[in-house]
C-alpha cells in the first residue's frame, strides 16, 4: 500500500506542474513559512489561518500564534508546555505520546488508549499535512519551527471533521533559495532527585541553484531523564520513565519560475520510554492493608511494578505542496502519506491479578506478570485540492476539495505466561482454549480491531471588504465520511467476538464572519459557525469481568449501546484586536452550543469504555492576551482565559439514575474554569553586540477533573472487595478526584552575541510544584490507583549557534 501511495504522489507532482497549480501565490507561502517575527510585535507575525497569509492581527477571529523566539525563550520542549502560555488551550496528560487536546472548555473528557473509534476534537496539522490520530496526540519535535498557530472555536468549514474545539499547526521553517542558514543547539540539564538528560539539534538551508532549487534538512535527537520510581518485589528501580525522542524532516523547493513552487518532504521521528509518569496511591499488590505481603504506602513519584513499560512511537510523513500562480487565481495541491505504529506496553499484573482474585485463583496465579500490549498501526493517505484568489480587491475566495483514506489497525493482547493452565485447572481442563477464539491460551484477552475511515469534503470561503472598514464572510463545508471496523476478541476476559460494523454520515457546516475596522488600530470581529466530530460504533462489554456478570448493574447499565452519533457545535463570539504604542491587546468572548456531546465512561468493573451522546452541553466564556513594551529591552506578556463549561442534560438509566456523572449542571472534564500566565523578557546591552537576556514567567492552571463522573461523591472511597495479600477486601481508599490547582515558575538568563552564538541557563519549575495532571484507574480502582504528574525541579544550560 505505500508503494500505492508514494506513486500517487509522484504522479499528482508531476500532473500539477505540467498543468498548473497553486492555492496561494508562490512567494506569499514562502513568506508565511520564512516569517520569524523575532522583534516580538504581534503585528508582524504573518499566519496562514485562513489558507492564505495574512497578517495575525488582520485575522476576523481568535488566534494565539507563539513564534520560534517564543518557543526558545519559554523554555517549552512539547506542545503541552506551550499550552500553558496559550489562554483557552488546554492538554490532558496521559502518559507520553497519549496526551489530550481542548480548546475554550470544549471537551468530553479521558479518552484511552483502547478506544480507537473515538475521534479527536482539536485537529492537528504540520503545515498544510493534518496529522490528528485520536487518543495520540503527535508529540512533534518543537525545533526549526517557525511558529505554532492556535485557532480557536470550530474550524469546520477550512479544516473539516476533528476540528470541533479549534486546530493547532505547526509552521515549520522552509527551503529558501536566497542563501545558506541555519541553527544547531546542545542541551543538558538535570531533573531534582532524577536523570540528567539534553539534546543536540541542527538545521541547516542550502541553496542548490541560485533562485531555483534549495533543500532544508533537520535532525534532532533528546534524552529524557527519568524522575519515576518503581517498587518492585526486588528493591526499588529509580528514574524508570526515561526515554528519547530523534528524528528530522528533509524539504526540498522547486521554484522553475517566480510562480511555480514544489515542495516534496520526508519526515521521520521515534520516540522510545521506558516507563510513564504515573504516581499511585493504591495498587492491589502493594497498599496499606496486606499483611501476608509487606504493606506500602507510596511517596511522590513512586509506583509498584512487576513489569518493566513502554512506550514507543514510530511516525513517518511525506507529503508534497505543489503551488502555481495563474495571476489572479492559484492552485494548491497538498499530497500527503502518514505511516506510524504505536506501542503502549503497561504492567496489567494488577489488573489481571484482580479479575484472578474474584474467580477464586490461588495466590500463585494471581501473582503472574500480566503484559498488556495495545498496538496501533496507521497508514493513512489525504489529498486537498483548493483555488484561491490572489488579488488585492475587495473581493476574495478560496474554494477546494479534501479527500481521506485511513486504515488503523488497533490490537490488545495481555500474554500471562502460565496463565492457561492456573485457568484449566481451576475451572476445568480444556477452559482456555475454548474461549481463545483463535487467539494464543496464554492470553486471557485479546483484541484486534481494523478500521478504514474514507472522507470526502467540499469548501469554500468567500470575503467581500465594503467602505475599506467593514469585510463580511462566508464560508460552508459538505462533508461525507464513511467508516467500517471489525472486532474481534477471545480469551478469559472476553465474550469471543466476531463482528463487523459500518456507520456513515454527511451534513453540511457553516461559518459567517464580520470584521469592522474602527481605526487603524482597532478592529471588532464576529463570528458565528458550525463544528462537528464523527459518531462511531462501541465495542461490546467484556462481559465476563463485569460484576455480576450479562445481567449485573454494569452490563446492565452500560451494554446494548452499539453506536454514538455526531457531535456538533455551534460558535457565537464576538472580539477585539488592538494595537498601538508598542501594546498590542485582543480578546474575546464566546459562547459554545453544543449537542450530543461524545463523552466516554468507564464500565464500573467491567474494564470496558462506552461512548454516551449527551443532548446539550455548552461553554461560555472570554480570553484576552495582552503584550507590551513599556520601556527600551522590555517586552510583558500576558493571557488567560475564564469559562463555564457544563453539561445542560442528563444521561440516566430507565430508573432515573445518573450515569457516569453526566449530570446537569457538571463541569466538563478536563479543563480549567480559569487559567492565565504572565512572561517578562528584559534585554540589558553589556557590550557591543551583546546582551543578557533574562526571562521569567508564571503559569497558574486552575482545578479540574478527569472524567465527568469524578464530580459524584467526592472524595471518593474506593473499596477494592478483593481480599488479597491479608487484606479484608473491605479496606477503603480515600481519594480527592477534583486536580488541584497549580502554578509552575519558570526563570531563564541568556548571554547572547549579534554573531548569533547564545549561552541559556534556565530554571523550570522553580518551586518544585508536583501538578496532579489526570487520574488513572484500572478496573474501576479495584486493581490501582494513582496520578500523572509533570516533571520535577530542572536545572539545564542550552548553548545555539545561527549561521
Amino acid at each position: 500500500m505505500r508503494v500505492h501511495h508514494y506513486l500517487f504522489i509522484s504522479i499528482s507532482a508531476i500532473a500539477l506542474v505540467a498543468g498548473g497549480a497553486s492555492a496561494q501565490t508562490a512567494n506569499e507561502t514562502a513568506a508565511a513559512s520564512s516569517e520569524t517575527a523575532e522583534s516580538g510585535d504581534a503585528g508582524d507575525i504573518i499566519v496562514t489561518a485562513t489558507k492564505r497569509t495574512s497578517r495575525l492581527q488582520d485575522v476576523p477571529f481568535s488566534i494565539n500564534a507563539q513564534t520560534q523566539v517564543d518557543i526558545q525563550r519559554s523554555g517549552a520542549t512539547t506542545l503541552e508546555d506551550i499550552s500553558r502560555n496559550v489562554a483557552g488551550l488546554t492538554i490532558q496528560n496521559l502518559g507520553p505520546g497519549q496526551s489530550q487536546v481542548s480548546i475554550r472548555g470544549v471537551s468530553a473528557g479521558q479518552i484511552v488508549r483502547d478506544q480507537p473509534g473515538v475521534k479527536e476534537q482539536v485537529g492537528v496539522y504540520l503545515d498544510e499535512s493534518v496529522i490528528s490520530l485520536s487518543l495520540f496526540t503527535p508529540d512533534l519535535d518543537l525545533f526549526d519551527l517557525n511558529r505554532i498557530e492556535t485557532l480557536r472555536g470550530p474550524q469546520g468549514t477550512l479544516f473539516g471533521s476533528g476540528s470541533v474545539g479549534g486546530t493547532i499547526r505547526y509552521i515549520t521553517n522552509q527551503p529558501n533559495t536566497r542563501e545558506v542558514d541555519g541553527l544547531v543547539e546542545g542541551d543538558l540539564n538535570i531533573i531534582d532527585g532524577g536523570q540528567v538528560g539534553g539534546s543536540v539539534k541542527g538545521a541547516v538551508n542550502v541553496p542548490l541553484i541560485a533562485d531555483k532549487l534549495a533543500v532544508r534538512a533537520v535532525g534532532y535527537y533528546t534524552r529524557y531523564g527519568g524522575y519515576i520510581d518503581a517498587i518492585k518485589p526486588t528493591g526499588i528501580d529509580e528514574d524508570v520513565n526515561s526515554g528519547e525522542r530523534y528524528g528530522g524532516r528533509i524539504a526540498l523547493l522547486f521554484q522553475p519560475t517566480e510562480d511555480i513552487q514544489i515542495t516534496p518532504r520526508v519526515i521521520y521521528q521515534r520516540i522510545d520510554t521506558d516507563g510513564f509518569n504515573r504516581q499511585e496511591v493504591y495498587n492491589l499488590y502493594a497498599n496499606p492493608f496486606t499483611t501476608t505481603r509487606p504493606a506500602v504506602t507510596f511517596r511522590e513519584r513512586q509506583q509498584y511494578l512487576l513489569l518493566d513499560e513502554q512506550f514507543k512511537d514510530e511516525t513517518f510523513i511525506a507529503d508534497l505542496t505543489a503551488n502555481i500562480d495563474f495571476g489572479g487565481v492559484a492552485l494548491t495541491s497538498v499530497s500527503t502519506y502518514t505511516d506510524r505504529d504505536i506501542l503502549v506496553s503497561r504492567d496489567a499484573s494488577a489488573l489481571t491479578g484482580s479479575v484472578s482474585v474474584d474467580l477464586g485463583f490461588p495466590t500463585a496465579g494471581i501473582l503472574l506478570p500480566s503484559n498488556l500490549r495495545d498496538t496501533t498501526k496507521v497508514e493513512s493517505y489525504t489529498q486537498e485540492l483548493r483555488l484561491a484568489s490572489t488579488g488585492e480587491g475587495p473581493f476574495q475566495w478560496v474554494i477546494g476539495a479534501f479527500y481521506a483514506d485511513t486504515d488503523r489497525l488497533y490490537d490488545q493482547r495481555l500474554p500471562t505466561p502460565g496463565y492457561a493452565a492456573i485457568t484449566d485447572a481451576t475451572l476445568g481442563a480444556g477452559t482456555s482454549a475454548a474461549v481463545a477464539n483463535g487467539f494464543p491460551l496464554d492470553s486471557p484477552y485479546n483484541a484486534s480491531l481494523p478500521y478504514n475511515l474514507k472522507q470526502f469534503a467540499a469548501f469554500g470561503e468567500a470575503s467581500y471588504e465594503f467602505f475599506d472598514a467593514l469585510t463580511v464572510t462566508g464560508g460552508l463545508r459538505y462533508y461525507d465520511f464513511k467508516e467500517r471496523r471489525e472486532f474481534n476478541s477471545g480469551g478469559l476476559f472476553a465474550n469471543g467476538d466476531n463482528n463487523t460494523d459500518r456507520t456513515k454520515s454527511d451534513g453540511f457546516n457553516p461559518r459567517v464572519l464580520v470584521s469592522y475596522k474602527v481605526s487603524d488600530a482597532v478592529t471588532l470581529n464576529a463570528q458565528a459557525a458550525k463544528g462537528f466530530r464523527l459518531g462511531g460504533v462501541n465495542d461490546p462489554l467484556n462481559i465476563p469481568l463485569c460484576s455480576g456478570g450479562a445481567n449485573g448493574v454494569d452490563a446492565l447499565t452500560y451494554g446494548n449501546r452499539p453506536r454514538y452519533g455526531d457531535e456538533t457545535l455551534w460558535n457565537y463570539e464576538g472580539g477585539i484586536k488592538a494595537q498601538a504604542g508598542g501594546i498590542t491587546f485582543n480578546a474575546a468572548a464566546f459562547y459554545a452550543d453544543i449537542s450530543d456531546l461524545q463523552v466516554t465512561a468507564d464500565a464500573g468493573s467491567c474494564s470496558s469504555r462506552v461512548v454516551f451522546n449527551v443532548p446539550k452541553a455548552h461553554s461560555v466564556g472570554v480570553e484576552f492576551e495582552l503584550s507590551a513594551s513599556p520601556a527600551e529591552g522590555l517586552d510583558l506578556g500576558l493571557s488567560g482565559s475564564v469559562l463555564q463549561a457544563e453539561f445542560d442534560s442528563s444521561v440516566t438509566t430507565t430508573s432515573g439514575v445518573v450515569i457516569a456523572g453526566i449530570r446537569d449542571g457538571n463541569r466538563l472534564p478536563t479543563v480549567p474554569e480559569f487559567q492565565i500566565s504572565a512572561n517578562a523578557t528584559y534585554v540589558v546591552p553589556v557590550a557591543d553586540e551583546r546582551n543578557l537576556v533574562f526571562h521569567a514567567s508564571v503559569q497558574h492552571i486552575g482545578s479540574r477533573f478527569t472524567q465527568p463522573s469524578d464530580q459524584e461523591s467526592n472524595p471518593r472511597s474506593f473499596v477494592s472487595g478483593l481480599p488479597f495479600g491479608g487484606a479484608s477486601g473491605n479496606n477503603a481508599t480515600v481519594v480527592d478526584l477534583k486536580l488541584p490547582s497549580y502554578e509552575l515558575v519558570n526563570l531563564s538568563i541568556a548571554y547572547e552575541l549579534e554573531s548569533g552564538y547564545s549561552v541559556t541557563g534556565y530554571v523550570t519549575n522553580v518551586f518544585d510544584e508536583n501538578a496532579r495532571l489526570s487520574f488513572d484507574r484500572e478496573r474501576g480502582g479495584r486493581a490501582r490507583l494513582g496520578f500523572t504528574t509533570n516533571q520535577p525541579r530542572t536545572f539545564g544550560v542550552t548553548v545555539r549557534k545561527k549561521f
